[in-house]
């Protein structure tokens, strides 16, 4: 849940977002609603507007010449989400094009927004990683390495939006993802993120396996 006050902090950052590309907000607005409505339905404990509050002020401390097309991306990266399917991303990506191009905003940045939120895919990540998507990433991943406290409350939201799945299925898919990230020479991009998440996020991935093993002894 978030709070008033955050809720009015993000729209106010999304309507600076959009004046800078002429957008004028009575355009702005309406818009701003759908996306939050998208980020609070009922079968969503993660991926809400808290996840885009936290990915925002990693993106702002991680800094960026040109910072509009990865806040855009934030916004749209899982503007839409079914557990049941394979294609959020893409779906993602064809709305913010859609809706982005509605407000005429220019092709070139549509154009990023889109690479960006395809991106986000963590099973198939994008063969080139530039400045961008590497601070797209670091931020949609900082939630790995969180404080233990907050890294559990996020490892039980994401169960509760996969509880459609039993349970022995649920640990064992969930220990591959954890065990393809602890294989990844590096789980971040940036050098901020390196020093400051990376130990810390290996550290949660591993207590998380443990305790999905021990669940599967008992």
């Amino acid at each position: 849940m978030i709070s008033p006050e955050r809720l009015d902090l993000l729209q106010r950052q999304w309507v600076r977002l959009l004046e800078g590309f002429g957008v004028s907000p009575a355009e702005a607005y309406p818009l701003f609603d759908r996306l939050v409505a998208a980020y609070s339905e009922p079968h969503r404990y993660y991926h809400t507007l808290e996840h885009l509050a936290e990915m925002f002020r990693v993106v702002g401390r991680l800094g960026l010449s040109d910072p509009a097309p990865v806040c855009l991306a934030v916004w749209y990266h899982d503007a839409v989400y079914d557990t049941r399917v394979k294609d959020n991303e893409g779906r993602s990506a064809d709305l913010a094009v859609r809706e982005l191009t509605a407000l005429r905003l220019p092709a070139e940045v549509v154009g990023k927004v889109r690479t960006l939120v395809l991106a986000t895919d963590h099973v198939n990540p994008p063969p080139a990683i530039n400045g961008q998507v590497a601070v797209l990433l670091d931020a949609d991943l900082a939630i790995l390495g969180a404080s233990p406290e907050r890294y559990r409350r996020y490892a039980d939201d994401i169960r509760k939006e996969y509880d459609w799945v039993p349970e022995e299925a649920y640990r064992a898919g969930r220990e591959q993802v954890l065990l393809r990230f602890l294989a990844m020479p590096y789980i971040y991009r940036t050098g901020p993120m390196i020093a400051e998440g990376e130990a810390a996020a290996r550290r949660n991935l591993r207590a998380e396996i443990d305790h999905l093993r021990r669940q599967s002894a008992d």
